[in-house]
């Protein structure tokens, strides 16, 4: 115990917040790793109205997505175009300039939260009123997307893809400070 300086309290305070002590006396979170894909086409975008998820229901989100599987863990585009596939039944060659434009990061009860979001266009021929086992798809004009309830990450991302992120061409980590949201380029070093 004399080599313990954190006091009961300040343990306490840890945990309250999310944090686990294990043996070695490091905090340990749980992350929770999750991707996103948003389709234009025609001027609108596909969203997904969630209904029965495991973190988020209710809500419009991303036109498909989900969580890694294990063996996708270093792969987020690997995820992505799965979740694509099983949800819309949509491959990468419907879609043009798909890419990987934010990492959103968020402590949430207990787990730092990786949001992997790509956006795309989908090609023109597939254009349609989409049907998706994880809820109701909708199209939606650009200028009404802010109308719709989102997640909070989800919500901050596409303001700023919306104001500035869809005029560029970078990947933008987007970090919950407890304000909000810090924008920052991930540019490559």
């Amino acid at each position: 115990e004399g080599r313990n300086t954190e006091s009961r309290e300040q343990l306490q305070t840890f945990c309250a917040n999310g944090f686990e002590p294990n043996r070695t006396r490091r905090f340990v979170m749980k992350l929770r790793n999750m991707t996103g894909i948003y389709l234009s086409c025609n001027g609108q975008m596909l969203l997904l109205y969630r209904q029965g998820g495991r973190v988020v229901s209710n809500q419009w989100i991303a036109s498909a997505g989900g969580h890694f599987e294990k063996e996708e863990l270093n792969d987020p585009k690997a995820c992505v175009l799965r979740e694509l596939q099983e949800e819309l039944h949509l491959v990468e060659d419907d879609l043009a300039d798909m890419k990987m434009r934010y990492i959103g990061l968020r402590n949430v009860n207990g787990e730092i939260r990786q949001n992997y979001y790509f956006f795309a266009n989908l090609k023109p021929e597939h254009y349609e009123l989409f049907t998706s086992n994880e809820g109701k798809c909708k199209w939606v004009d650009y200028a009404d997307i802010m109308n719709y309830d989102m997640p909070l990450t989800a919500k901050y991302v596409m303001d700023h893809y919306l104001r500035t992120g869809q005029y560029t061409d970078c990947l933008y980590s987007a970090v919950a400070d407890g304000q909000g949201f810090q924008f920052i380029v991930l540019a490559e070093t």
